[in-house]
């Protein structure tokens, strides 16, 4: 049922769910729940940290992965996570929607990855889905929020503190709120361009 629940999540719906796929939902994140309180209130080594999150997140993670907890998530079953990928303790990722992130990724502290909101009809206010995608070597610094429906290009750099609201070119720097161009990133090694 689960997969029934993600086929529904990854559409992007902005109605309610049938009573069934919201009773699994729900189940999903009470799971989450219980895993992410066993990740974050004793101390695991890198190992269980992997495992955990390959059990929260229902894919095998790369023995590359590296995570600092806390980790807060609300559902767990809709996070991809490449090779060599770093978390940085007290991130938030509200995942129902899809969160991909690449390879070499390096995500700071107290990062929120938001792919949920609401319609601004007070009297429609269903959720909306949609996914966030970070690709290869991106760097993302602490307290940034990413909200639903972002992609960050390769290689690029979110300043800490940012509010990312629309896609992120490959190779540049943003930052600010809402998030804006800084600068493009000098590529030294052309084999990353």
């Amino acid at each position: 049922m689960i997969e029934k629940v993600l086929e529904y999540l990854n559409t992007g719906h902005g109605e309610e769910m049938t009573e069934e796929l919201s009773r699994c939902s729900l189940e999903q994140s009470q799971l989450a729940i219980k895993q992410t309180m066993d990740l974050n209130n004793q101390y695991h080594t890198p190992e269980e940290i992997i495992r955990i999150m390959s059990e929260l997140t229902g894919g095998e993670l790369d023995e590359s992965f590296r995570m600092f907890p806390p980790f807060y998530t609300d559902f767990g079953r809709n996070i991809h996570i490449g090779r060599n990928v770093f978390i940085n303790s007290g991130c938030h990722f509200q995942d129902q929607g899809g969160i991909y992130i690449g390879d070499d990724v390096l995500i700071g502290h107290n990062v929120i990855l938001a792919t949920i909101d609401h319609d601004l009809d007070p009297f429609d206010r269903h959720n909306h889905y949609a996914p966030i995608r970070i690709g290869n070597r991106v760097w993302i610094g602490s307290g940034a929020i990413i909200t639903k429906g972002v992609c960050i290009g390769d290689g690029a750099v979110v300043a800490a503190g940012a509010v990312v609201t629309k896609d992120v070119e490959k190779n540049i720097i943003v930052g600010g709120v809402p998030a804006k161009f800084i600068k493009k990133i000098e590529i030294k090694d052309k084999e990353m361009v």
